[in-house]
This record gives C-alpha cells, sequence and structure tokens, in this order.
C-alpha cells in the first residue's frame, strides 16, 4: 500500500476506555466485536472483513464510520438525515486511533441505507437531481457507480458496506478499479463483502469474521473463495442436493 501507517485517517480501532461497553450486552456479545474491544485492531490502508451474515462485519464496519463522523445510513461528513434507526450503540465505545496530519474527509458506502440517501440528496438539490438524479437512473447498480465515481476525489477514508449487493459482475469491476484508483491516490479504505472480486484487491490486510471472532487469512484461504471455486467449477454437485 502506499499510504504510510503513520499518515492513514484511522491507523486503530481499539475500546474508548472512558467510555467501556458492556460484554454481557448486544453487539459486545458478537466474538469480532468482543476481540475488537480486548484487543484492538490495527487498520492497513486497505483492510477487508469477509464473512456470513450475522459474523459482525457489518456492525464493525458502520462503528467506524460512525466514529470518524460519517453518517451511519451513508454519504460524507455533510449527510446528516436519519430515516430509521440504525445505530448499534457501538461507536459510542469506540476510540479511533487517526494518523497526524492525515485527512479527516470520508465517504461511507452503507447498501442497506443508500436508497433513502438518494432520496435525501435529491431532497437538498432537487434541481440539479432533476439532471443527473441517482433514482431516475436505469438501474440501482447504476445509482450506486455514479455515486462513488461523482465522489472520487474525496480523499481520505472511504468505507464500503456490502456495496457488492446491488452491482453486477461488470459493477463490480468498476467499483474494484474505483478502489484501487483511491488507493493510488492515497485514501484509505475498510470493507465488508461478500464478493470474491472485491476481496481479490492486492495488497489487502484480510480477516475472516466468524464465530472465532477475527483471524487474518489470505484470499486463497478464505472459506468464500473456496466455496466459490468448488460451485463454479461443477455447479451440479451442490444443485443435485439443492433440487429435485
Amino acid at each position: 500500500m502506499n499510504q504510510p501507517f503513520q499518515m492513514l485517517p484511522v491507523r486503530r480501532v481499539q475500546e474508548d476506555l472512558e467510555s467501556p461497553a458492556d460484554r454481557n450486552l448486544w453487539p459486545a456479545t458478537i466474538p469480532a466485536v468482543r476481540q475488537i474491544l480486548d484487543d484492538g485492531l490495527d487498520l492497513s490502508q486497505l483492510t477487508i472483513l469477509v464473512g456470513q451474515n450475522g459474523a459482525g462485519k457489518s456492525t464493525l464496519v458502520e462503528a467506524i464510520a460512525e466514529a470518524f463522523g460519517l453518517n451511519v445510513e451513508g454519504g460524507t461528513q455533510n449527510s446528516r438525515h436519519q430515516r430509521y434507526d440504525n445505530g448499534s450503540a457501538l461507536a459510542a465505545h469506540l476510540q479511533l486511533v487517526r494518523g497526524a496530519g492525515a485527512s479527516g474527509a470520508g465517504v461511507f458506502l452503507r447498501a442497506e441505507t443508500m436508497h433513502g440517501h438518494f432520496a435525501y440528496l435529491e431532497d437538498l438539490d432537487r434541481e440539479d437531481h432533476k439532471k443527473r438524479g441517482l433514482h431516475n437512473l436505469q438501474s440501482h447498480g447504476e445509482s450506486f457507480i455514479e455515486f462513488f465515481t461523482s465522489r472520487s476525489a474525496v480523499n481520505g477514508l472511504w468505507v464500503f458496506d456490502e456495496a457488492e449487493s446491488a452491482l453486477s459482475f461488470e459493477g463490480s469491476l468498476t467499483l474494484l478499479s474505483h478502489i484501487s484508483d483511491l488507493l493510488a491516490t492515497g485514501s484509505q479504505v475498510v470493507l465488508s463483502t461478500h464478493s470474491p472480486i472485491l476481496a481479490s484487491l492486492p495488497g489487502a490486510d484480510i480477516y475472516e469474521v466468524g464465530e472465532w471472532g477475527l483471524r487474518s487469512s489470505t484470499y486463497d484461504d478464505l472459506e468464500m473463495v473456496r466455496n466459490w471455486r468448488l460451485f463454479l467449477d461443477a455447479p451440479g454437485r451442490f444443485l443435485r442436493h439443492l433440487v429435485n
């Protein structure tokens, strides 16, 4: 990665000792969350979390974004809308160790709430969004691509939470290229994903999230990658157990 560790927007995530989390209450009961509260986690320029639904990866990246000052429903620091009660209360118990002189700018792209964020943007500037409205594009995936490409000049912390969920194979490659460009210009990226495409980004620190907490992994050793390769190599082996 190009960015020196000491210059990263977020060098480390750890528990705020002035506001400790109750280990008996959610989300501290999630093994991955408890591990970060207990031990902390150093972030690199590109940190990727993968794992099954419910493992805690989205809870972690959302809390990092919120603790950094980004809206929990997505966008930049200037986005202050909230249509739903999305907070996990984890952000209030986290301390982010920031790089000296590092950028304080950031963008959070959260697949689950981006429709609401697009509506918020249109409400802010209806005339502008009549011309290039995110909701007026042909597909949800196109809206995602327009959102992150139009903000590509933001240099700082970019947080992605399962952004591939709205994207086709080609759209995922477009996002992959966009993230590569962000890293080349010095931004830091933290993402959670189910996508073997996004997890393939070179130079990443990859963590597999599960009942064990967080464990460092290589791309080829990820259970997700192994399963996709097995399925694509011979889908019939899986389908005969699922389809009569």
